[in-house]
């Protein structure tokens, strides 16, 4: 296939050069009635944001440019189909769950899930085994082992699906060839949340993909890494283990009637640019990063999070100003407020630092700049992040979500079922997930992290209340 077209984008390029008098949504006809500020900003984007016309194809049952579009992504990631999503990396992951899973079935998969992942078990009724939990030094999570999941695969003999992340937020990978063939052994389907791997294939030092390690299916996120808008993901599967129909199926289900051909446009044109430069464009990321990781490890005071060749994704820079008595919250604000830099992440530890396609070594500078001035002073002291016992489960997250509920003071929650799930976004990884017993653990934990102002999605999106199960 000739990975140098972009069906999609020359579709609506072709659209728009035929000069249609245009009766349909969406009704900005082209940018002339959308908002004079969208249109300066937006430039002839709007002119392209059309819908499911003659020859523009229907995501739904794609035949034309989106099925070619899809065919080519197909091929560049190394799957036999790969299903475009408008909704992210959470449709997909959601749609492989629905794909595997039915209600009572058992899936293996770990604490540290995405949020979105807990929708896929309540959309299923599926019933979640958990792998073991780690966290390294840092208080970031230790993706399992081989020995961890063979160990849970000969636990758990009735176990439908597996579900692995790879590589992790904070780009620490636990995948190999060894754990997919674990999960064979037992002829059980291995589902990935890859969102974050769409540059894995372009440079050997990245941790390998996890369909060319074997994997049955990934969702990736190519807005996270690989240039496309945001939302913009694909799904992408093996023939084999999961059924391709029914996944079909369950994407038409959970995406939109009315998908964005802009966020359509630019998969394809990210796979395109990735297909003709991804190698170059990677190669110049990895040397960037370097840059910046060698800069950090320069100063004195700051700790940067290392880890072995292959075992890390390279383009995430995790550090710290602990030894300086500056937490990673503090260090996030100071950035953004007195240096106008954003980083992707903080935690009480450290910050994350997202090195992509895009960064330049100005960028890079003015990062380091900043670090080595706030190195070089004393700071009051750091958060604690001392994280509780992972909290019992009492009922299966669909059983909590479908339970009658209350809401209750968080301090008042102690002994209740929690029927949401709560999470610190970033990174989306739960603290406490609908199902779950609230410990006085948990709640001493919450109410430290409420004082933080931290971002929580749950119902509410604070840590003032908590919906629990009435009765539960």
């Amino acid at each position: 296939m000739d990975q140098s077209r972009a069906p999609i984008y020359e579709a609506l390029v072709g659209h728009r050069r035929r000069r249609y008098a245009g009766f349909h949504v969406p009704a900005h006809a082209g940018g002339r009635g959308a908002s004079r500020a969208l249109r300066r900003e937006g430039g002839c984007l709007l002119s392209l944001d059309l819908t499911e016309l003659p020859g523009l194809d229907d995501l739904s049952c794609p035949t034309g440019p989106i099925a070619r579009a899809q065919e080519l992504a197909a091929e560049l990631y190394g799957a036999d189909r790969t299903f475009f999503l408008v909704n992210g990396s959470t449709a997909g992951i959601q749609a492989m769950f629905m794909a595997c899973l039915r209600a009572g079935d058992k899936v293996l998969l770990p604490r540290h899930v995405h949020r979105s992942a807990v929708a896929g078990l309540v959309l299923t009724g599926a019933d979640p085994v958990y792998l073991p939990a780690g966290f390294d030094e840092w208080g970031l999570p230790v993706p399992p082992g081989e020995e961890t999941i063979a160990a849970c695969l000969e636990r758990h003999q009735d176990l439908r699906a597996v579900f692995l992340v790879h590589p992790a937020y904070c780009g620490r990978s636990g995948l190999t060839k060894g754990v997919v063939d674990l999960v064979h052994s037992r002829g059980l389907p291995l589902l990935v949340d890859e969102a974050h791997g769409a540059l894995l294939p372009f440079h050997p030092g990245l941790p390998r993909p996890s369909l060319e390690q074997g994997a049955d299916a990934c969702a990736m996120s190519l807005h996270k890494m690989g240039g496309a808008l945001t939302q913009a993901s694909m799904l992408h599967v093996r023939d084999g283990l999961v059924d391709e129909e029914r996944l079909a199926r369950a994407v038409r289900l959970l995406q939109t009637s009315s998908p964005s051909y802009l966020l359509l446009m630019s998969l394809d044109l990210a796979r395109r640019e990735l297909a003709v430069r991804g190698a170059s464009l990677v190669r110049r990321a990895v040397g960037v990063g370097a840059r910046l990781r060698d800069g950090l490890r320069a100063i004195p005071g700051v700790e940067v999070r290392e880890s072995p060749p292959g075992g890390s994704d390279p383009l995430k820079v995790f550090f710290s100003l602990r030894a300086r008595g500056m937490d990673g919250y503090l260090l996030s604000s100071v950035l953004e407020r007195r240096y106008r830099v954003n980083v992707e992440l903080a935690t009480a530890a450290g910050v994350l630092a997202v090195v992509g396609p895009g960064t330049g070594l100005p960028e890079v500078r003015a990062l380091l700049r900043a670090v080595r001035e706030l190195a070089g002073r004393k700071w009051k002291g750091i958060a604690c992040d001392v994280r509780p016992p992972l909290p019992p489960r009492r009922m299966t997250p669909r059983e909590a979500w479908a339970a009658p509920w209350k809401t209750v003071r968080v301090e008042n929650a102690v002994g209740e079922v929690a029927a949401e799930t709560l999470c610190v976004s970033p990174p989306g990884i739960p603290l406490l997930i609908q199902g779950e017993e609230v410990t006085p653990e948990m709640v001493e934990y919450m109410l430290e992290l409420q004082k933080l102002k931290r971002p929580f999605p749950g119902d509410e999106g604070t840590l003032s209340t908590i919906k629990v199960v009435d009765g539960g």
